[in-house]
């Protein structure tokens, strides 16, 4: 399964409400499990068995949870049984569909 995920803390009054750190300590989290996982300036996508991603997505956000008094997560799952490698595959095709249509 493909799932992309956005965690941030709020509630903990910080005053120029950048969260980098927090994202930066969830990020890891994401890092540190070993799967395969790309991070954007809005998203975090991680590949894997639905408890493996689910464990990961719940780590990051207990990771996050100390930057303030709540947590909020978005997610987004692509459950396809069967399949590995979709997190670059779905890029490749999507490529060259794009080069083959010029």
């Amino acid at each position: 399964m493909l799932v992309a995920f956005s965690v941030a803390p709020s509630g903990g009054g910080n005053p120029d409400a950048s969260v980098h750190d927090a994202v930066a300590a969830a990020v890891k989290v994401v890092r540190d499990s070993g799967l395969p996982n790309r991070t954007t300036s809005m998203f975090t996508e991680i590949e894997g068995s639905w408890e493996e991603v689910m464990a990961v997505v719940k780590g990051a956000a207990d990771a996050v949870m100390p930057f303030g008094t709540r947590v909020s997560l978005v997610l987004k799952a692509d459950i396809r049984p069967g399949y590995e490698g979709e997190i670059e595959g779905k890029i490749e095709r999507l490529e060259k569909a794009i080069v083959e249509g010029q």
